[in-house]
């Protein structure tokens, strides 16, 4: 997969489900995937995501017409995704 077509989409509002995040980015193309990250424990959304286009001129209309949109009060952050960084194995982050 393409990671140029892959946006991080932050300071989601806490009610934003992964369908409606897929509803709200799907005026700018295609989309092959979309997920609001949430907590493994609670399984409350942690306030961000991230949706993943077929095309990057796609990506790149959505990161144009929605960085900084208000959603439901707040003005979300639309970039693209960086690589995820390895982590070391066995790190424990439940402290996050």
């Amino acid at each position: 997969m393409d990671q140029t077509n892959k946006l991080f989409v932050g300071n989601l509002p806490w009610s934003i489900k992964t369908d409606q995040l897929r509803d709200l980015f799907s005026q700018f193309g295609e989309i092959v995937e979309a997920i609001v990250i949430e907590d493994r424990r609670t399984g409350r959304s942690k306030g961000f995501g991230f949706v993943t286009f077929a095309t990057a001129e796609a990506a790149d209309a959505a990161v144009a017409e929605m960085h900084e949109k208000e959603v439901e009060g707040r003005n979300i952050v639309v970039n693209k995704a960086r690589p995820r960084e390895e982590r070391p194995q066995g790190e424990d982050r439940s402290d996050e």
